[in-house]
């Protein structure tokens, strides 16, 4: 079987979404490629992620991945010494764009680094008020209810995955794993399937093991296996000063015969066929703090 890669564009911040975005649109209409982006709605409060600093990994991490220049001074500032922006209120016709054009529009949030660092401590009622917000903007924008959500930083709770069976998705992309499942948390068994992300992100590997910009692409190529890869990019990585680098990997892809999918596509392929899986917050090589992980 040829390998199936499903491309999932994550736009965290303000930046991503008005130049990450476009740049993205552009290349993935040059490849003929649809894919599924998933869209923080509300305020872009990317400087109180300095909260993290005490967190293991995450200082080695912003300097070998070389945040500061990816993001940009003032992104590391919106909601310390600058106020927050909003992200989709202020591009309203860039995710009208984005759907136009052919791609799956769902949700990531409402406040990234809110929902990435406080979730475990969230209140149910405060966990349902950020999604409810989120998915208020995202209709007022769209016209239409959104089918998927996609939990910042692959954090979730028993909380946030009872109050998606709540909202009747289609699917969410909360995880990391292997292939999709439907998700055992805490003992109790949930009803929307995860199509988990199953390559590293660009991230969790620049910098890692001698792994570099003209590297990474080998190292992808090496990871793809036949049927469904789930690629979980970021719109101010890929979409930026990366784009040389995606581009490369979508060309290589291509010349080996991959095929690409949206999320959406592949939970309909997928879903009646997928079976019950543990998922627990786990580490993984790369990242700082836990993830979601497919048992």
């Amino acid at each position: 079987m040829p390998p199936i890669i499903a491309i999932k564009v994550d736009v965290d911040t303000y930046i991503g979404t008005r130049e990450g975005v476009p740049m993205l649109l552009e290349i993935l209409d040059r490849f003929g490629i649809h894919a599924t982006f998933y869209f923080s709605m509300g305020p872009d409060n990317s400087g109180k992620a300095i909260r993290r600093i005490f967190r293991k990994g995450f200082l080695k991490k912003m300097l070998r991945t070389r945040a500061p220049s990816i993001y940009g001074g003032r992104t590391l500032l919106y909601g310390t010494i600058l106020p927050p922006p909003m992200i989709a209120s202020s591009f309203p016709e860039t995710l009208k764009k984005t759907e136009q054009m052919g791609h799956e529009v769902g949700i990531h949030c409402w406040d990234h680094v809110k929902w990435h660092d406080l979730l475990p401590w969230m209140p149910k009622k405060t966990v349902a008020m950020e999604l409810g917000r989120a998915c208020a903007l995202f209709e007022d924008i769209l016209g239409h209810r959104t089918k998927t959500t996609a939990a910042p930083g692959w954090t979730v709770s028993a909380d946030s995955l009872e109050i998606q069976d709540a909202m009747f998705l289609s699917y969410c992309s909360d995880s990391r794993g292997h292939s999709p499942f439907f998700p055992v948390f805490d003992g109790r068994r949930f009803n929307t399937l995860q199509i988990p992300t199953t390559l590293p992100t660009m991230d969790e590997l620049l910098g890692e093991n001698g792994i570099t910009s003209e590297t990474i692409n080998d190292h992808y190529l090496s990871l793809i296996r036949p049927g469904l890869n789930v690629h979980t990019i970021h719109a101010e990585l890929e979409g930026r000063v990366m784009a040389p680098v995606f581009i490369d990997l979508l060309q290589r892809l291509q010349k080996q015969g991959a095929s690409f999918i949206t999320l959406a596509e592949a939970a309909a392929e997928t879903g009646k066929h997928a079976s019950d899986f543990p998922l627990a917050m786990g580490e993984i090589a790369g990242r700082a703090g836990l993830v979601a992980t497919q048992g």
